[in-house]
């Protein structure tokens, strides 16, 4: 199995174990390291809505709390094929950079995008520098 496959069905997989008792939108996600270890994440809802982390987040937090810094590409599986919001976009950006984006729908469907078409005119540790 290929890595973009293999992305695909384990943010598929992923997405089954979503909570999303409120939104009933469950998410799937993951991220493939440098290395190639492949980390999955799912949403999770919370009543207080401010405390839901998303499946892009889980998986890319899991990943830096198991030590990786560097990635390959990463997938988001929904059921509408869905976009990452801007919170996660941003997330990928910083800690992935350039990198292929996987969004693939219940049906299969797999659209191909990158963080940086993501994101364009991105906010990074670049625009922290104070000016000389």
């Amino acid at each position: 199995m290929d890595l973009k496959s293999k992305l695909v069905h384990i943010a598929q997989d992923m997405r089954q174990r979503s909570r999303a008792p409120y939104s009933q939108y469950r998410v799937g996600a993951a991220v493939a390291t440098a290395d190639g270890a492949v980390i999955g994440g799912c949403n999770v809802e919370n009543a207080s809505y401010s405390l839901t982390c998303c499946a892009e987040r889980v998986a890319l937090f899991r990943a830096v709390a198991e030590g990786h810094r560097h990635f390959q590409a990463l997938a988001v599986a929904t059921e509408d094929g869905g976009s990452p919001c801007g919170a996660c976009r941003q997330v990928m950006w910083e800690l992935c950079g350039e990198i292929p984006v996987y969004l693939v729908d219940g049906k299969g469907a797999v659209r191909e995008t990158t963080s940086g078409r993501l994101l364009p005119a991105a906010f990074d540790a670049d625009s922290l520098s104070s000016p000389t």
